[in-house]
């Protein structure tokens, strides 16, 4: 049986991450797809995927700006909140746009370091 330690080569571990994870990922996005088909576009089901979707999404943007990693912790608490809000204004005003909210809040958030440290 092939695992993690079968060959002993620097680019293994990578390859069989790759693989590992096409995997793991891409049955469920295949088992989607054949449900979806058979699902009409305003389904009770359907309606309820987007909403845990978009909760999901919310959640992860919500952790990120209140308990960053990284380079993100060294932005001020106040500067993210209104890059958010900011961006997701502009998002909305935009026609819902979303790369021009993304631009609007990086440029907050990297204007507004600049300008502060």
């Amino acid at each position: 049986m092939i695992g993690y330690e079968t060959f002993d080569t620097w680019w293994w571990p990578y390859v069989f991450i790759a693989i590992a994870g096409w995997l793991a990922t891409d049955m469920w996005r295949w088992l989607g797809v054949l449900a979806g088909n058979r699902l009409k576009e305003d389904s009770a089901a359907l309606t309820w995927v987007r909403a845990v979707a978009t909760a999901l999404v919310a959640a992860v943007i919500a952790k990120l700006v209140l308990y960053p990693t990284g380079e993100l912790k060294n932005v001020a608490l106040a500067l993210r909140v209104i890059a958010v809000l900011t961006g997701f204004a502009v998002f909305l005003v935009a026609g819902k746009r979303i790369w021009v909210g993304i631009v609007t809040a990086m440029g907050l958030l990297i204007g507004g370091q600049l300008l502060i440290g």
